[in-house]
């Protein structure tokens, strides 16, 4: 299964002009995996789009989003699935973690980027779900932000899970320390729920 394609390089430039204009950088460490989850953090702000949209136009990622299954019904479906959309069922007997992690392992080439605040307001924890993504599919995590305090979007290092959720989620807490969203004070803490 093919669903990862690279935007094209006058996109590439459009965006980073536009980054230019607004006083904006890039900085990423692209993944030299071809599968790989991308969690963006933090969520703070609707504007986080805008920003995850450019990243993906900068580095000429091909980045997908998971939606409920009735959001790609027609005819909203076709502009769903152009637009990265990969729908999930809510409810079925097979969880949403595995759904997921079957979805990658069709897949030659696939890169879903997952928030796992869930929400832009503060979160007292972070959802797991992508942690387990990962760890089923064997593919690693790559830490994507947007830095509102020093005007960079990027990705940062990728970590592959080795299965201790607690030591993975510190070395998680250490690359996001210091990165500010557009709304602080919406900034929960990076933890699992206990």
């Amino acid at each position: 299964m093919e669903l990862t394609l690279q935007t094209s390089r006058f996109s590439q430039v459009v965006a980073n002009l536009f980054l230019r204009l607004i006083s904006w950088r890039v900085d990423a460490i692209i993944p030299s995996a071809s599968k790989y989850i991308l969690i963006g953090a933090p969520h703070t702000s609707g504007w986080d789009l805008l920003f995850a949209v450019l990243l993906m136009h900068s580095t000429g990622i091909r980045m997908h989003f998971i939606g409920k299954e009735s959001l790609f019904r027609w005819p909203l479906g076709i502009f769903m699935r152009w637009l990265g959309g990969i729908p999930v069922k809510r409810h079925s007997n097979n969880n949403f973690v595995q759904q997921i992690v079957d979805v990658y392992n069709r897949s030659t080439d696939l890169v879903i980027t997952i928030a796992p605040e869930g929400t832009r307001e503060k979160a007292d924890y972070w959802r797991t779900g992508f942690y387990y993504i990962a760890l089923g599919a064997g593919i690693p995590i790559a830490m994507a932000f947007v830095d509102y305090e020093n005007r960079v979007v990027g990705i940062g290092p990728s970590l592959t899970p080795c299965g201790d959720i607690r030591a993975d989620f510190e070395i998680i807490k250490k690359f996001y320390t210091g990165i500010q969203g557009k709304h602080p004070k919406r900034q929960g803490k990076i933890k699992i729920r206990e």
